[in-house]
């Protein structure tokens, strides 16, 4: 059972990395996420807990901590990520089809989502299933489905396009040297 585990998974990360989306694994060491101050928001996100479509309790966007430095993180203080490809302003995401099982968005049921110490703009785009996907700055965010706890940054980096979210809406781009 472990061995097909193992093929089906290593089979899932291969794909991925073909599919454009830079599925590789980073090594980065996790911190936790500092917890938010504000209440709970009148938004709902969409967090990899399995799969893209999987809904977790409503959250509001704030500024979590981790090797990183201080980074945008939502539900559960899951981190968020840019995706290098998406054209700011669009008003879409270049991220779909399969790169959407490893790199969720972050969406909400509100035009306006509520923030805690971010101080990037943010806004909403459509989704292609006809939900609202979080932006800053113009530009939509996603999970990582490898990360699994806050302050997890599993995405940070991967195949060159995908980069965390600094609370001001600055993609955080490793120094020379990377983390």
């Amino acid at each position: 059972m472990k061995k097909h585990l193992s093929i089906g998974l290593s089979a899932f990360a291969l794909a991925a990395l073909l599919s454009g989306c830079g599925g590789g694994a980073t090594t980065t060491t996790p911190t936790s996420a500092a917890p938010a101050t504000s209440t709970p928001a009148e938004t709902s996100s969409s967090a990899p807990a399995g799969s893209a479509s999987t809904s977790m309790a409503a959250a509001a966007l704030s500024v979590g901590q981790s090797t990183a430095g201080q980074i945008v993180v939502a539900d559960q203080g899951l981190s968020v990520y840019y995706f290098t490809k998406d054209t700011k302003d669009s008003g879409t995401s270049a991220c779909t089809a399969d790169c959407l099982v490893m790199w969720p968005p972050v969406t909400t049921t509100t035009a306006t989502p509520t923030v805690n110490g971010v101080t990037g703009k943010v806004g909403t785009i459509p989704t292609a299933d006809g939900k609202m996907q979080v932006t800053i700055n113009g530009m939509p965010v996603y999970y990582n489905a490898k990360d699994k706890a806050a302050g997890d940054i599993m995405g940070q980096g991967v195949g060159g396009l995908w980069y965390l979210v600094a609370p001001s809406g600055e993609m955080i781009k490793p120094a020379a040297g990377g983390y």
